[in-house]
């Protein structure tokens, strides 16, 4: 234990690449304060999205051991990112405990139940287990989300945020389809904010027009979001704060390129996985993309 938290700190005073921004522009959700870059999970829980290469999944798994999630937590905080979204994994979730009580780490939490999680009573208990385990903000996970607003099961996604609005925490719902989007907000749905993807198609991957048939795709030609002129237009319209997820496309698409397509798209944050690595070297651009970003034709929303 002691070894693996002197190693992450070490990590935070200089490893990693770039030097350490120290700093991040914030928002708020509810009243909870936020880095405007938010480290994501994927990549820490073997979860790559990696087209036909299976094998990604599980070296990213061996790459990252617990002292390297120790240590990109750790260099995370050292470059302004003071907020982690994840799903109700528990072996990160033991690691960010240990991160905060080890180091004095103030990473913020926001969580997902597991898509697992169907019913109105599992539903209940796991989102107890989450505050009980210090959540700071949760949300319904978009693969929860979008299934269910397919089988048109929208009343069981209203009741599962109401569920998650009772504890008193910052709530919201996750989504790829922006079909869901549209029809939590017509169903007025309690959500303090969303977490949409939004991400261009210039990409050697993307699909053409005649391609898109799905919300998403994980196979060539792929895509997370399917309609990103039409999610943004939409977006203007919503005064929630909004979480742009899977940017890069899951890393097809360049950092400064995904996070300025985002930002200017109307995201209000942006959720990305890195690697250790590349903790300080996206922080930067994140700053270097804010501090150079238009006004914008939707207004801040957090």
């Amino acid at each position: 234990m002691a070894r693996e938290v002197a190693a992450a700190n070490a990590a935070a005073q200089g490893a990693g690449g770039a030097k350490p921004q120290g700093t991040l522009p914030k928002g708020k959700v509810a009243g909870l304060e936020i880095s405007r870059l938010i480290l994501g999970t994927n990549i820490i829980t073997g979860h790559m999205h990696g087209r036909e290469l299976r094998y990604l999944n599980d070296l990213s798994l061996r790459y990252n051991t617990d002292a390297k999630i120790l240590e990109t937590f750790a260099l995370s905080e050292a470059n302004g990112i003071d907020t982690f979204m994840t799903h109700h994994e528990p072996r990160v979730m033991r690691l960010l405990k240990q991160h905060r009580a080890a180091t004095g780490g103030k990473m913020k939490l926001i969580v997902a139940p597991e898509p697992k999680a169907r019913t109105v009573e599992d539903y209940k208990r796991v989102v107890q287990e989450l505050v009980d385990a210090g959540a700071d903000g949760i949300y319904v996970h978009g693969a929860t989300t979008d299934p269910m607003m397919a089988q048109g099961k929208i009343d069981l996604v209203v009741k599962f945020v109401e569920l998650i609005k009772a504890t008193g925490l910052p709530t919201g719902a996750g989504c790829h389809w922006l079909d869901s989007l549209k029809a939590l907000e017509a169903a007025k749905a309690p959500c303090d904010f969303y977490v949409k993807t939004i991400h261009h198609h210039h990409y050697p991957t993307a699909p053409k027009k005649e391609e898109i048939s799905t919300p998403w795709r994980e196979l060539p030609p792929v895509y997370w979001c399917s309609n990103p002129e039409e999610t943004v237009a939409f977006m203007k319209t919503v005064e929630k704060p909004w979480i742009g997820f899977k940017v890069m496309a899951a890393g097809a698409i360049p950092p400064r390129d995904a996070f300025r397509y985002a930002y200017a798209s109307g995201a209000d944050f942006i959720l990305a996985g890195m690697f250790d690595f590349q903790v300080a070297e996206d922080a930067a651009i994140a700053n270097e993309v804010l501090a150079k970003t238009p006004k914008r034709e939707r207004p801040w929303r957090g």
